[in-house]
């Protein structure tokens, strides 16, 4: 753990208290991403994605069919 989790006593919570505490975080950060900044590595990724899916339209799996791999699998 960090030394700032350390020194807000934050590794010293319940794990219950600890949820409850990124749920108060999370509900702080707005709905709209006004004021995040897409890094360009992502946007890179995202195109190299898109194409790769273009180029073999057939490659993709159907998400009931994923469900029923990670239920036998797990």
């Amino acid at each position: 753990m960090t030394e700032t989790l350390q020194a807000l006593g934050i590794d010293r919570m319940s794990v219950l208290d600890r949820l409850q505490l990124v749920e108060a975080i999370w509900d702080t950060i707005p709905d709209s991403p006004v004021d995040l900044e897409l890094p360009n590595w992502h946007q890179e990724e995202l195109e190299r994605r898109v194409i790769a899916a273009d180029a073999d339209p057939n490659a993709d799996i159907a998400w009931d069919d994923i469900m029923k791999r990670l239920k036998v699998e797990s």
